[in-house]
Order: C-alpha cells, then sequence, then structure tokens
C-alpha cells in the first residue's frame, strides 16, 4: 500500500462510484429486511426468499446489507483517507464472501440465502468498492510530489530523470539537469581551443 498514488485524479470518479455503490447495498437492505418481514421469513431462511433489486434476501442478509452500506456511504461523505480505508476492507470483503458463498450455495451452511445472482453482483461490487480504495489515498501536496517522484523514477542520474543512482531516495530533476550543465562548459572550451589551434596552424 505504500506505493498508491496520492490525490490522483480520479479520486472523486471513484468516490462517486463507492458512494453510489454504498446507496444500492443500503437500499436492498431496507427493501429486503421490510419484505422478509411481511413474509415472517427464519432469521437465515434459505426458501421462499423475495427478490430485491434483482436479488434474493434474507431478513440476515438484508440487516448486514444495511449496515454495510450505511458504513461505505459515511466513508464517501467524510473522504480523508477514512472511505480509503472502509472501501479497501468492505471490498475485499465482498469479494472473498461471493467466492465463499459460491462454495456454500447447494449447502445448509447458506445462511445469507445467496444464489449465484448475489455471489456474481457481490464479486462486481466488491471490485468497485476496492478500486476506489485503491485510488482513494490523499495527502499533502509535497507528498503527493514525494510520492510520484518515487513512483515514476528510472535508477541512474544518466537518464536525466528522477531517481538516484541508489534507488533509495528521490532526486530532483532540476538537479540532474543542472549536474549535467555544469559538466559540459569544460569540454566545449577544450573543442573551441582545439578549433583556434587547427586554424592558426593553417
Amino acid at each position: 500500500m505504500d506505493h498508491l498514488p496520492i490525490n490522483h485524479r480520479l479520486r472523486p470518479l471513484w468516490r462517486g462510484l463507492a458512494f453510489l455503490t454504498g446507496v444500492y447495498i443500503l437500499v436492498f437492505g431496507i427493501l429486503g429486511f421490510i419484505k422478509t418481514r411481511d413474509l415472517d421469513l427464519a432469521w437465515t431462511a434459505q426458501e421462499g426468499l423475495p427478490w430485491v433489486l434483482g436479488l434474493r434476501a434474507n431478513p440476515a442478509f438484508s440487516t448486514l446489507s444495511i449496515a454495510v452500506g450505511a458504513v461505505v456511504i459515511i466513508g464517501a461523505l467524510i473522504g480523508r483517507n477514512i472511505d480509503r480505508w472502509i472501501n479497501l476492507i468492505a471490498g475485499a470483503v465482498f469479494m472473498l464472501a461471493s467466492m465463499l458463498m459460491l462454495l456454500l450455495l447447494r449447502t445448509d451452511l447458506n445462511y445469507l440465502g445467496f444464489g449465484v445472482s448475489t455471489c456474481v453482483v457481490s464479486a462486481i461490487l466488491g471490485l468497485i468498492m476496492f478500486t476506489a480504495g485503491l485510488y482513494g489515498r490523499v495527502g499533502s501536496v509535497q507528498m503527493e510530489t514525494a510520492e510520484e517522484a518515487r513512483r515514476h523514477r528510472t535508477v541512474g542520474r544518466e537518464t536525466g530523470v528522477v531517481g538516484s543512482e541508489d534507488g533509495n531516495e528521490p532526486v530532483d530533476i532540476t538537479e540532474v539537469v543542472a549536474d549535467k550543465e555544469d559538466s559540459t562548459p569544460g569540454d566545449s572550451d577544450g573543442a573551441e581551443k582545439l578549433s583556434a589551434g587547427e586554424k592558426e596552424k593553417h
């Protein structure tokens, strides 16, 4: 996580997508809880589940969705690297849950009443939130500049780009250019003297 971009230009876009994802999860949870309560379903029911926004829902899954959706929305509204960690964690959990529940679809351990469509949607939502977390890091201008220099450097001063010879400390490109300019005058003076001497001989 140390080399993730800071203040990336796509951060607002992914922050908005994470917010919309949280809204979807929250609305799904609320509607699912209302429908399952009206049907008087067991907490971890797996049969006779109602359809809500294209997915099956039972009381346990609906309640969990309400909690997660609210947290994602609050994180997106607050920002300041809080949303970054929420999205990274929630995204990873959603993607892992989609794979795990896919293995448990036909078993009694499918307590959340997942179906194939739920697994697919869970993986997609998890991928959106996780990507939002990758682009969600914020910091000062100094931190951004130093991180960009470190992420895009190439080793060696002779390349003329930002980077140190040992690859540890970022070097300002202006210093590299200045070093090159300081080393060239001596060579040009020698060349001028040599050409003047040749002219005198002729």
